[in-house]
């Protein structure tokens, strides 16, 4: 199974006080990488059975934004939210097959660490707008090999 980590694109700073982050959404710069990014995850063949997005609303918009080009329907899961981690991927791939693939939309650190524990304790930094490919070897125990991270640079290159 190919699994797709993908930082949500920049966003609004928090400002003062009384800022929701759960409100927090993408910035012009954030939605035109991520629609680049799109792009690029199309012309790299990538072809998700699913798109699992966290439920704050920067990460809903960046799916929202890739799946324009993936032809996918995301949908938010509570695991995706802050704390995400390598105990909560059983879950989400459970009903999936090992030849498909999943597009997962989330927040730093979280990502880059699950990444790391899914790959043997290897470190990683997922930028803003940046996407990493791990291909899963096994379910149990999990863990796989990483394939490729790519910056939101890169993919606005690609996808351009």
């Amino acid at each position: 199974m190919e699994l797709y980590f993908f930082r949500h694109g920049h966003a609004e700073d928090a400002q003062g006080p009384d800022f929701d982050d759960f409100a927090r959404k993408l910035t012009d710069k954030g939605v035109e990488r991520t629609r680049a990014a799109g792009r690029a995850l199309h012309k790299l063949s990538v072809k998700p059975a699913r798109i699992y997005t966290s439920p704050r609303l920067r990460a809903r918009q960046t799916a929202d934004l890739l799946a324009i080009e993936l032809g996918v329907v995301p949908e938010a899961k509570q695991e995706l939210n802050f704390g995400f981690n390598p105990q909560l991927i059983p879950a989400l791939i459970n009903d999936i097959p090992n030849d498909s693939a999943l597009l997962l939309v989330g927040h730093e650190p979280d990502l880059s660490i699950t990444v790391g524990a899914l790959i043997g304790g290897g470190e990683i930094e997922m930028k803003k707008g940046g996407v990493a490919r791990v291909d899963l070897l096994a379910r149990t125990p999990l863990r796989g090999v990483l394939m490729w991270v790519l910056t939101a640079r890169v993919m606005e290159l690609i996808g351009s």
